[in-house]
């Protein structure tokens, strides 16, 4: 339900994302056995869009576990930094990196508050900034975010952000037709519930949540005005989980049944330093 920002609201979203940690590690959705055999988690789009990241240095703000991160240095990137507020998730993103034989100067993990990442990070700025899906909806101030990002990207570097898309936020959980929140709601989402993507039904001791929508006009606003050139802004009519009732799963994808009008469920943007 909306409410104003509990003080606390940090706190038990940390708490929350250190208990899903060993719950994802035992699921199916990120299969790390496959992980570690060489499966790519990175989407095909996402790949086409940021394009060739050989001989550069990447850093993952909100990395979790570290899948993606890892996945960008397989992909060639020189050096790559996975940030994350939960030590549990750090921990296990350096084991991973040390199953791939990846060492500290190939793929470095830091626990810190997204917020605090230009004082918590090794490099003074990276040429790709990068943040996953499911990631700023944790944050309250997209302002403070943008700025720390553009204080991260290094002159002709740029952020790359995969984002799930706030409509879906608006919509009824199960056939994801009907409006039933606020697209314009600044107040912050609060919830305990069980479950999450990765361990859907399971039990938490930690459940209770704080989120907040963020609009995408909100997002590009804030990375313009922190002195970011948006260079595109593309919308999926994809998902990567189960987000209603009613989806189907095909390609890889989840996806509303075929014959159904489409609407965008991720969006993705490009923004660079000049």
């Amino acid at each position: 339900m909306y409410s104003p920002t509990p003080a606390d609201w940090n706190e038990a979203n940390r708490a929350h994302w250190d208990e899903r940690v060993p719950l994802h590690v035992a699921g199916d959705f990120y299969d790390l056995d496959a992980f570690r055999a060489g499966q790519d988690p990175l989407r095909d789009f996402e790949l086409a869009e940021v394009g060739d990241v050989g001989n550069r240095s990447l850093l993952h703000l909100q990395c979790h576990i570290g899948l993606d991160t890892l996945s960008w240095a397989r992909h060639g990137a020189a050096r790559v930094v996975g940030l994350d507020f939960s030590e549990p998730a750090v921990d296990l993103a350096r084991g991973l990196a040390r199953d791939l034989g990846l060492g500290p100067d190939r793929a470095a993990f830091v626990a810190a508050d997204v917020y605090d990442a230009a004082a918590a990070v090794p490099d003074p700025s990276y040429d790709i900034v990068y943040t996953g899906v499911g990631a700023l909806c944790w944050l309250p101030d997209i302002g403070r975010w943008a700025e720390t990002v553009a204080a991260l990207v290094a002159p002709g570097g740029f952020l790359y952000l995969l984002e799930f898309h706030p409509l879906t936020d608006v919509l009824d959980d199960e056939t994801g037709s009907r409006i039933t929140h606020d697209y314009f709601a600044r107040d912050a989402w609060v919830e305990e519930s069980a479950g999450s993507y990765a361990a859907e039904g399971a039990e938490f001791t930690h459940g209770r949540r704080v989120e907040w929508q963020h609009p995408v006009g909100e997002v590009v606003s804030a990375l313009a005005a922190a002195g970011l050139r948006i260079e595109f802004l593309h919308e999926h009519d994809v998902s990567l989980f189960r987000r209603f009732g009613s989806f189907e799963q095909r390609d890889g994808y989840f996806r509303f049944p075929a014959g159904r009008p489409r609407i965008p469920l991720m969006y993705s943007i490009r923004a660079r330093k000049d």
